[in-house]
């Protein structure tokens, strides 16, 4: 018989509750056992089962022969000194290793996540792009960030934003399974309203996402006003236009009625002229939309370099004299290699990878 190895064992905290009594009907085991064991996975936030002291030792120890509970581990943490700001460095099963931020706002605790190792995308101005894309995480990994950092910081997570490493809507499957997860009302689930999506134009995803309703806010990251200087910034243009990626968040915003966020990152010298301003508010003209303009955080290995605050609000004001609404991101732990992908790289490099 071929040994089970984690790869080929039921990933426990990816389960739903209705598979994970099926798990346990097919292990023998009474059907209730299913709801102890999900609230030790996703309300308890246990990272062994040894934890779970309602339960026998004989299920705790089929559950270790026969599941995989997957488990991050902090490998480097980095609090910022100007905001408090803190970015976790977490080695995954395979050593891989990936970035979460915690951001505290006046609006309540924030946690950025990835939902891959690496990226594929290519983005010009991305750290997180430079070696590709090592592999997908699957829902629990997503899930880990948000409870190890919860367990990090002992507060509650009021916000989830994947917009870490990765392209979420490149992970489909794994990132909406994530999603029914992490607002599970059973596993003390956040609220979907609490939920963006950042994609930099996934067409057929984007209506996909939009058909299941799931009503996370989604976020473009648009970047330009036109095709060529798009292009220019983000390669997955090239398979994608403008026009078909517009009308597909019209569309997301027609069936879940959530106002799109367009991320604009402003790139000193290719889109922060006042001429780009205008072919902006042109194009997004009418919509119920909302830019999030982001002095582009410099990246050593690129050639591009940010604009000043003083330029953004320039821009910014150039924007909602023309109807935008627009507002400039707060930049959150700049000190400490804040932006997508800087301190993994640096993590990897110190560590002689060549991946």
């Amino acid at each position: 018989m071929k040994e089970m190895t984690k790869d080929t064992l039921p990933d426990i905290r990816s389960l739903s509750m209705a598979e994970l009594e099926e798990l346990l009907l097919s292990m023998g085991e009474k059907k209730f056992r299913a709801k102890q064991i999900y609230e030790w996975l996703h309300v308890k936030k246990a990272v062994s089962f040894s934890e779970m002291t309602n339960l026998s030792n004989a299920l705790r120890r089929k559950l270790q022969e026969q599941t995989h509970l997957v488990s991050l581990k902090k490998v480097e943490e980095l609090v910022s000194a100007l905001d408090g700001t803190r970015k976790y460095l977490f080695e995954l099963d395979d050593h891989n290793v990936i970035e979460s931020v915690w951001m505290e706002y006046h609006h309540g605790n924030s946690v950025c996540i990835s939902s891959q190792a690496g990226c594929r995308m290519g983005c010009r101005f991305c750290a997180s792009t430079l070696n590709g894309l090592e592999r997908q995480l699957s829902a629990s990994e997503m899930l880990e960030q948000v409870y190890r950092i919860s367990a990090e910081t002992g507060k509650r997570v009021d916000n989830i934003v994947i917009m870490g490493s990765g392209e979420p809507l490149d992970n489909y499957d794994n990132v909406v399974r994530f999603l029914q997860l992490i607002t599970d009302p059973a596993a003390g689930g956040i609220s979907r309203r609490n939920i963006t999506l950042s994609t930099c134009g996934l067409v057929p995803q984007i209506r996909k996402l939009a058909d299941e309703n799931y009503g996370v806010t989604l976020a473009l990251s648009l970047h330009a006003a036109d095709d060529n200087t798009r292009q220019q910034l983000m390669p997955i243009a090239k398979k994608y236009a403008l026009k078909d990626v517009l009308a597909a968040c019209d569309y997301y915003f027609e069936k879940t009625g959530r106002r799109i966020s367009y991320e604009y990152s402003l790139v000193k010298g290719v889109n922060d002229s006042a001429g780009e301003a205008e072919k902006l508010s042109a194009l997004l003209k009418g919509k119920n939309c909302h830019v999030n303009l982001i002095p582009v955080n410099p990246v050593k290995e690129r050639e591009f370099e940010t604009v000043t605050r003083s330029y953004a609000v320039q821009f910014q004001n150039m924007l909602e004299k023309n109807g935008i609404n627009a507002t400039i991101r707060r930049e959150m732990g700049r000190d400490i290699q804040g932006a997508c992908g800087q301190l993994r790289r640096s993590y990897k490099s110190s560590a002689g990878s060549s991946g």
